[in-house]
């Protein structure tokens, strides 16, 4: 048999992120009955499926030999090593700090779908990024019809377990354990959908399943996929206009999503959000010294995983950070905070991507109030995004680069034959 990557990998991609419509079907089924599973108690039921996909798509990668060389080069390599090299010593502070191992070893979620990111680079270094994600997005429509079909009838008639719709039923899960994740997930696809040319109806689809989940992370990341489709078709002397109202725009934005009748609840006050009180009591409850501060107090202490597994607040200093910052600066202190933020800077500094700018800002907004790298299959699209845009600007083959608006063109086309 052989192997060609251009043709295999997007149909794993897919499979992977098919996986999500049964790793949560026991929460799912709960959910339509109007029971809503609490932390400590849930069924992990089928999750298995989205960890063996994974396994198939790293074991397809290290016998596909382009992959394999690619992601094993020196330049790769020396880079895991100082992220390794960093991980381990916060492992054995966390160690130091009476923490049992399987705390620190939650903390590590945020790096297990790191594989597809290096996939995504060394394919796109390749000079089939392009084609990749033109194919995978083909395959992607059949998995946002499934999700329009379930979030219309729950918008519909399922009992209002997490808030109501404006259809008059419960706000839209799909096959999620939450509207928050469903609609992460379709503004994830909105933003995958808007990188392929010919597009648009599934971009607005995917929007608006994000609009009826009622989340406001989605809705705000999904309005972002829209202004960059506006500013990339403007005139460069036009697109002044839009840039100076951008302040505005956010926070009239955040205003809207927050409204009863498009988040569903009536506690969505963005100026009452439970996430600032949070926020405020660690800072001053678990920061105590430069220590806490540059390292962090705990790695995986605000993993959302230690509070499946054991509950809330069951160790000393747990909590649910409900932000990727946060959740960095608990774990990987001050210093892993800014890694992060230095390297989406350096993406945008070294990719030639012509989307770039829309995927970086993505992939930041979504982490102010969201931990996306802890939820699939987000996690699972993001980090191949991420990894495709940064491997534009490490291209080992001479391709053709068309910068063009991101409605109407794109640098790359799918092969004729």
């Amino acid at each position: 048999m052989k192997i060609r990557f251009e043709k295999d990998l997007p149909v794993l991609l897919f499979a992977l992120v098919s996986a999500s419509t049964l790793a949560s079907l026991p929460q799912v089924e709960s959910a339509w009955t109007g029971v809503k599973e609490v932390y400590g108690e849930q069924d992990f039921g089928l999750r298995i499926l989205r960890e063996a996909m994974l396994a198939v798509l790293v074991a397809y990668a290290f016998f596909e030999p382009r992959l394999r060389n690619g992601a094993l080069s020196s330049a790769v390599l020396a880079f895991l090593g100082v992220i390794a090299t960093y991980v381990l010593f916060e492992i054995g502070y966390a160690l130091y700090l009476d923490l049992p191992l399987v705390v620190p070893m939650a903390g590590l979620r945020v790096f297990e779908y790191l594989p597809l990111a290096l996939i995504g680079f060394v394919t796109s270094r390749l000079g089939a990024g392009g084609y990749v994600i033109h194919r995978f997005a083909q395959y992607l429509r059949y998995y946002i019809a499934l999700q329009a079909v379930l979030a219309i009838a729950q918008a519909l008639w399922a009992p209002p377990l997490f808030g109501v719709s404006f259809l008059g039923g419960g706000r839209p899960f799909g096959t999620f354990v939450s509207p928050n994740l469903f609609g992460a997930t379709m503004a994830t696809c909105a933003l995958l959908f808007s990188l392929v040319p010919g597009m648009r109806k599934w971009v607005a689809a995917s929007i608006f399943l994000a609009l009826l989940s009622g989340s406001r992370t989605a809705f705000i990341s999904s309005l972002l996929v829209v202004y960059f489709q506006v500013y990339a078709v403007l005139r460069p002397r036009d697109r002044w206009a839009l840039v100076m109202p951008a302040p505005i725009l956010a926070v009239g934005a955040l205003v809207l999503a927050s409204s009863p009748l498009l988040s569903g609840r009536d506690d969505a006050d963005p100026t009452q959000d439970g996430r600032i009180d949070l926020w405020q009591r660690v800072f001053s409850e678990q920061m105590h010294g430069p220590a806490d501060l540059l390292f962090g107090w705990g790695l995986g202490l605000s993993s959302n995983t230690i509070n499946v597994l054991y509950g809330a607040e069951h160790f000393k200093g747990q909590f649910d950070s409900d932000s990727l910052y946060l959740y960095l600066l608990n774990g990987y202190g001050l210093i892993g905070l800014l890694a992060y933020l230095f390297f989406l800077w350096t993406t945008t500094r070294t990719s030639v991507h012509p989307n770039k700018g829309l995927v970086v800002m993505f992939i930041f907004v979504a982490g102010l109030t969201f931990n996306m790298w802890e939820y699939f299959p987000q996690n699972a699209i993001l980090m191949y995004l991420w990894g495709m845009v940064l491997g534009t600007g490490y291209q080992s083959v001479s391709i053709p680069v068309q910068a063009g608006p991101a409605v109407s063109g794109s640098y790359y086309r799918p092969p004729s034959s």
